[in-house]
């Protein structure tokens, strides 16, 4: 996938990967952090947790920056 945003000096490739994986019979998923967060007995369950990740990390950030001001 090529893709090239406004402020990016040069173009860029983007590569995309699962998120979810299976070790062991059991499902992690990975986050832009380096994490692996799991594990869980089923796909469902950790993609489930995955929006459950992000709403606690947008709400994370959501709360820094509040404090901030």
């Amino acid at each position: 996938m090529f893709g090239q945003r406004t402020i990016d000096p040069s173009p860029g490739t983007h590569y995309r990967s699962e998120r979810v994986t299976a070790v062991n019979g059991q499902y992690f998923f990975s986050t832009r952090e380096g994490t692996l967060e799991g594990p869980y007995f089923t796909r469902i369950d950790a993609e489930r947790d995955i929006a459950f990740y992000i709403d606690r990390a947008l709400q994370a950030s959501d709360s820094i920056k509040s404090r901030a001001f």
